[in-house]
Formats: structure tokens, C-alpha cells, sequence
């Protein structure tokens, strides 16, 4: 009989031990309903990078973690309800490739020892995935015939020690070339040229007006190498004289011109007959002379 019953105490104890385990579960099973992050991509245009994800957040929060190959795990938006976050600072070494784990984690409840669910995001790496924006057109002259283009490097978030930001070409150098594409004013033929520096100097038909835009490239890449297409400008050559006006106001000027010369004509035929019937008039009225 004691035996029994020593079992029958052992058997509750264990029951009771495990409904003290499983209480102790209990507030982690929430983890398990926690929503991961889906549709993960990155949005990044001279070197300006945000990560973006879905959905958003109910009764949770996510924090960013992004880490690179050749660098250590660092969070990010730590404890945010937005679906994005701007990581231009943790990518400067742009040639390194990175990774972001988006965590969903409990402002309350959670066990702290246990890990809470994320998502992988893809695998980037800024210089050879970053788009390059729209170069700018810093001056041009149209000098006889010569074109003078100087373009503007776009800039990036990235800074020298003193402070002033790098541009494209600072962090490219000899791997950005750009391309010229120009054509006469209301032309479709369309020429370009190329330079590994900052300036054109194209040779045009002299006294023609052109228009042009610019276009970065970089060499290395496979995909996606041509920036964004610059702001299209067109030239205005002075021309001397008559000539500038075009030759639809040579039309207009010898139509007037002959409007005028009919005009002359034609008034100069009234006014003849009018004096020869009033000489013939005259004649009619003169008394005959006597006999």
C-alpha cells in the first residue's frame, strides 16, 4: 500500500512539474504568431540607400540588423513601427556586400533568451548596385563651330574629413565615363561622344543651334551601367542680319513687297486715267472759235 501511494505522490509531482514548465512557455508561444518581414528590397540612387519591407506592424515592432561580408552585425531602427529605414551610413565601404536580418520582436512579454523570428533580406552591394542619377550640366557655350560642355559630377551622402561630400567620381574615378548624345535642333540624327573627364569639345556645323544631354556610365558593370539621363538643353547661336529671323519672314517680307509694288501700279493707272478724262472733258466744254 505504501508503495503505491509512493508512486501515486511521484506521478503528481512529475504532472505538477510539468504544468510548471509549460506555464513557463506560455508567454513565448506569442513569438510563433509574430509576423516576418516579406517583399524586402533595397532602394538606392547615388549611394542614398533605404531598406524597404512589408507589412506594417500591428502589435509588435522590428529592429534592423545589416552586416557585411568584411564587417560585424550592427542594428539599425532599432524598435520601429515604419516599414523602411534609410542604412546609407552603415554601407560606406561600397564594394563590401551586405546582408539585413528585419526582426520582429514584443515591446513586452518576451523571453529575453529567446531569439525572435526575422527575415533575410537580398544580398547587396552598393557600387555595383547603386543607380546613378541624373549628372548635371554645370556650363556650355557654343563658340563658331565648336560645343563646350562641362558637366557636374552627382553627389553622394558620403564625406572627406573635412566635411565636403564625395562625389561619383570620387568613389568610380577612372571606372565613370560620360556620354554626349547631341543633334541639330530640330533634327531626329542623333551623335554622341564620350570622355573620361568632366568636359566635351565637339566640332558642329557652324550657325546651327544643337541639343544635347548627358549620360554616366560605369564600365565595370553588367547591369544597370547608365545613370540616369540628364536635363536636355538646346543652344541659341546668334546669327547676323535678316538670316536669324528664318525664312519664313523672307516670304512674309517679299509678299508685302509685292503688295506694295500692285499697290504703286494700280494707283498710278487710276490716277493716269483720271487726268486723261478730265483733259477729254475739258476739250468738250472749250467754246468754238468764230469764223
Amino acid at each position: 500500500m505504501a508503495s503505491a501511494l509512493d508512486a501515486l505522490a511521484a506521478a503528481w509531482g512529475r504532472a505538477l512539474l510539468l504544468a510548471a514548465l509549460l506555464s513557463q512557455l506560455e508567454p513565448c508561444s506569442g513569438n510563433s504568431e509574430l509576423s516576418t518581414a516579406v517583399n524586402i528590397t533595397w532602394s538606392s540612387i547615388n549611394f542614398k540607400t533605404i531598406l524597404r519591407w512589408q507589412p506594417v506592424p500591428t502589435n509588435y515592432v522590428y529592429t534592423v540588423k545589416i552586416s557585411g561580408i568584411n564587417s560585424n552585425w550592427e542594428k539599425v531602427c532599432v524598435h520601429t513601427k515604419e516599414t523602411e529605414c534609410d542604412v546609407t551610413d552603415k554601407l560606406e565601404k561600397v564594394k563590401d556586400t551586405y546582408t539585413a536580418h528585419i526582426v520582429s520582436e514584443m515591446l513586452s512579454g518576451t523571453d529575453e533568451f529567446e531569439e525572435p523570428p526575422y527575415a533575410i533580406s537580398p544580398k547587396f552591394t552598393p557600387y555595383n548596385q547603386t543607380t546613378i542619377g541624373k549628372p548635371g550640366i554645370q556650363t556650355y557655350e557654343l563658340i563658331d563651330s565648336k560645343l563646350k560642355v562641362l558637366v557636374e559630377d552627382p553627389l553622394t551622402p558620403y564625406r572627406f574629413p573635412n566635411k565636403s561630400f564625395k562625389s561619383i567620381r570620387d568613389i568610380f574615378k577612372n571606372d565613370l565615363e560620360y556620354t554626349l548624345y547631341y543633334w541639330k535642333d530640330q533634327s531626329t540624327g542623333k551623335k554622341e561622344a564620350t570622355t573620361k573627364s568632366n568636359q566635351f569639345e565637339i566640332s558642329i556645323d557652324k550657325g546651327e543651334n544643337y541639343c544635347f544631354y548627358v549620360q554616366a556610365t560605369i564600365l565595370s558593370r553588367r547591369e544597370n551601367r547608365k545613370s540616369q539621363e540628364s536635363k536636355t538643353n538646346c543652344t541659341r547661336h546668334q546669327i547676323d542680319g535678316l538670316a536669324a529671323y528664318g525664312t519664313e519672314v523672307f516670304i512674309i517680307i517679299a509678299a508685302a513687297a509685292i503688295v506694295i509694288l500692285i499697290t504703286i501700279i494700280g494707283l498710278s493707272v487710276a490716277v493716269y486715267k483720271c487726268k486723261k478724262t478730265k483733259a477729254a472733258k475739258e476739250k468738250e466744254t472749250m467754246p468754238l472759235n468764230d469764223v
